[in-house]
């Protein structure tokens, strides 16, 4: 049949498309692994960004007060008025207390026994001690590293 011409269709082939997945595949292994890396140290980060806000909120709360609130009050006290507070002067942070970044409340004891009251996170793995993402985030220093 003459005039007829042979239409190419446009699009990629199986081929291509499966020399791209590969290349794909091989880039996420290897950046995938790095990153993921950086996801613990923005957590421990973070950690640290929010102790760092407690710290401020005691400071002004016992500017008010006279004194760090009772461990058996914790850090609620710097939303809500514990009963013996008479100069409370609240709520001292704009938002509830938050979790730490793994999920888990953040400890607090008043007095310490390494600073005037500790706050402590227990990193990813919620218990006392441990390295890496595990390794506590505290107000006074890192434990265990």
């Amino acid at each position: 049949m003459p005039g007829k011409e042979k239409r190419r269709e446009k699009g990629f082939t199986l081929i291509e498309l499966l020399i791209v997945m590969v290349i794909l595949g091989l880039l996420a292994a290897l950046v995938g692994p790095r990153m993921f890396g950086k996801v613990g140290k923005s957590k421990q980060n973070a950690a640290k960004a929010q102790i760092s806000m407690f710290e401020t909120a005691l400071d002004t709360y016992r500017l008010d007060v006279g004194e760090y609130p009772a461990t058996d009050h914790g850090l609620e006290a710097l939303r809500v008025q514990p009963d013996d507070a008479d100069k409370w002067d609240g709520p001292y942070l704009p938002k509830d207390i938050p979790l730490d970044p793994w999920g888990n409340p953040y400890d607090y004891v008043s007095p310490g026994e390494n600073a005037e009251y500790e706050v402590i996170s227990y990193g990813a793995d919620g218990t006392a001690g441990g390295e890496g993402e595990d390794l506590d985030i505290v107000n006074w220093t890192a434990i265990g590293g």
